[in-house]
């Protein structure tokens, strides 16, 4: 009897021990997933979907506040990881298949297998990471992101609509295209709403807003015609000199200032002037207009596309006027010897009667009209460009000190009712400029998501041979012959993310030269033809009105020669000192 018990009580231990090894075995395992998703150019992918499988079948996660969201897929952060938290129990994760499958439009869908040593154990949790590699596929959403891309360029640039409605268009087709052929297949996912959005720079919309209001009241105060007249008072009658003197501060002034409102201030004195001397206003607007696209060449402001670079690239204001700073000068001499050589006969023929009657005529007719707003105007433009030049110290974004400076003015402006709200807000912002600056974001994020800049980027690498001074020439002179040709801004915009691939993979190129020549390339290239810069348009316009019309190749005969010249100026010393 008692030999029967002693049996059972060892059969009933034995069972008890299967239970729990059987228990064990099932027991729920925390498997953490994490890792990066990466292209062939080692940059992050976003909302790429991110799927993980046990068995040929994906798991299923919780996610959320309180976690009453069960997912099978999550999608990549901005930065291209993922992280995914998951029960399973623990005997089929030792013994089974754990596989990621990642899936994103214009790439190849990966499944990538985990080995079972890639898996770590520590008590109920384990733990994986995994980077993945896609490679880029052309597939519907990059066929079609290109050909609108190239349509609304082609649209954009020969101005066969308006380019705010041209990127508008593009942008809205693209967008279209995502939600509608997209939701039915995959493939033609160009650009999501979120990526689109994240697209946009805010920080060059802002910072165009901030200066367009700064010199929206400014203009109001009479200073840039006055500045022009005693340009004319300090010349004495000396023609040559008074068109280095006019050159040279709407130069200093398309530094700081929208080089195409200090034309358009400056170009109805400039004709007064020169008829007054018996000459074409030509011989001295044409040198003018290549002063104004130089001079913005040297600082982050000056010109739209050292706006976006300096934003994109994160370089400050400093930087620009360091290594741009003494290009822009030797290429104001030359302007200087190349304007006397082009037009000396001109100046010599001019007909100087009585210098003294027509200066006191300038005097009454161009005089500071609000001399107090043009002091806190002055001194609130210091300000601003205090904060620009100690951006190294308090880290201010350029966008931050412009909107600082335009807000403090124009309240003092509106307080003391020396400007009106509606006539700044509607006529001196651009709201046109802001919108399509905002589109054309949208547009090349498009292209850039479907893969066309780097088929471009990779195609500028293999032709450069991987050689520093090959890319600079390349980046340079493509950049000046293009901008001469088409607007400058969607350009720039589109040799972004190339010449920040550049600048990554080619040996020395850590120096920021590349950005320097896309900088030098983009702004000077826009002397090349009277459609090269919105100054050329806007200058030559006005020009015109007032019975002095300019052929396009007559322009280029002085334009482009110069442009060609300014440009060997720039390569020479980028190849010198980078």
């Amino acid at each position: 009897m008692r030999k029967g018990w002693f049996v059972f009580i060892v059969l009933a231990v034995l069972l008890g021990r299967g239970a729990v090894g059987a228990m064990a075995a099932q027991s729920l395992v925390n498997l953490h997933v994490s890792g990066r998703v990466l292209d062939s150019h080692k940059e992050p992918v976003d909302e790429a979907e991110i799927k993980i499988l046990l068995n040929g079948k994906p798991l299923t996660f919780r996610k959320g506040e309180h976690g009453h969201h069960e997912l099978t897929s999550i999608e990549t952060e901005a930065d291209g990881s993922f992280q995914v938290v998951a029960q399973v129990p623990g005997e089929a994760l030792r013994n089974g298949r754990l596989e990621i499958e990642v899936f994103k439009s214009s790439f190849r869908p990966v499944t990538l297998p985990v080995d079972p040593s890639e898996v770590a154990f520590h008590g109920e949790d384990a733990f994986v990471v995994k980077n993945v590699l896609l490679e880029r596929y052309l597939g519907p959403a990059f066929w079609i992101a290109t050909v609108i891309f190239i349509l609304a360029y082609v649209l954009i640039s020969f101005e066969l609509l308006h380019r705010t409605v041209a990127a508008m268009l593009g942008a809205a087709i693209m967008l279209a295209v995502t939600y509608t052929l997209g939701a039915w297949d995959p493939a033609f996912r160009i650009i999501s709403y979120e990526r689109a959005i994240a697209a946009i720079d805010m920080n060059v919309i802002f910072l165009l807003m901030g200066m367009m209001i700064i010199v929206g009241v400014l203009k109001r105060t009479g200073v840039f015609q006055w500045c022009a007249y005693k340009s004319y008072q300090l010349a004495r009658g000396n023609v040559f000199l008074l068109c280095v003197i006019l050159s040279a501060f709407t130069a200093v002034t398309s530094a700081f200032l929208d080089n195409v409102t200090t034309m358009l201030l400056l170009t109805p004195v400039t004709i007064e002037i020169a008829l007054s001397l018996g000459l074409s206003p030509l011989v001295l607007l044409i040198p003018e207009i290549l002063a104004s696209n130089i001079g913005g060449t040297a600082t982050l402001i000056g010109d739209p596309p050292n706006i976006m670079i300096g934003s994109y690239a994160g370089l400050t204001f400093m930087d620009f006027v360091e290594n741009l700073g003494p290009v822009v000068a030797l290429s104001m001499v030359a302007l200087f010897v190349f304007s006397r050589l082009v037009y000396g006969k001109d100046y010599a023929r001019a007909r100087v009667e009585d210098v003294e009657a027509f200066i006191a005529k300038l005097r009454e007719e161009y005089r500071i009209t609000d001399g107090t707003l043009l002091t806190v105007g002055l001194i609130i433009m210091t300000i601003v460009i205090f904060f620009f030049v100690t951006h190294g110290i308090f880290h201010m974004e350029v966008s931050v000190a412009a909107l600082f400076g335009a807000s403090l003015l124009f309240t003092y402006a509106l307080v003391t009712k020396k400007v009106d709200l509606l006539e700044v807000v509607e006529k001196d912002i651009e709201w046109t400029t802001l919108l399509f600056f905002m589109f054309l974001f949208i547009l090349v994020g498009a292209v850039e998501e479907t893969g066309l800049l780097a088929i471009v980027a990779d195609g500028v690498y293999k032709l450069s041979h991987g050689s520093l001074t090959a890319a600079i020439c390349l980046i340079l002179w493509v950049a000046a012959i293009m901008s001469a040709f088409v607007d400058n801004i969607p350009f720039t915009a589109t040799m972004l993310p190339i010449t920040a691939y550049l600048t990554r993979v080619i040996p020395g190129a850590e120096s920021n030269v590349l950005w320097w020549a896309l900088a030098l390339g983009a702004c000077f290239g826009g002397n090349g033809t009277m459609i090269g810069a919105s100054a050329n348009v806007v200058t030559l316009g006005i020009a015109e009105a007032a019975g002095h019309r300019v052929k396009f190749f007559e322009y280029m005969k002085v334009g482009f020669v110069y442009m060609v010249i300014s440009v060997a100026i720039a390569n020479i010393w980028l190849l010198i000192f980078y």
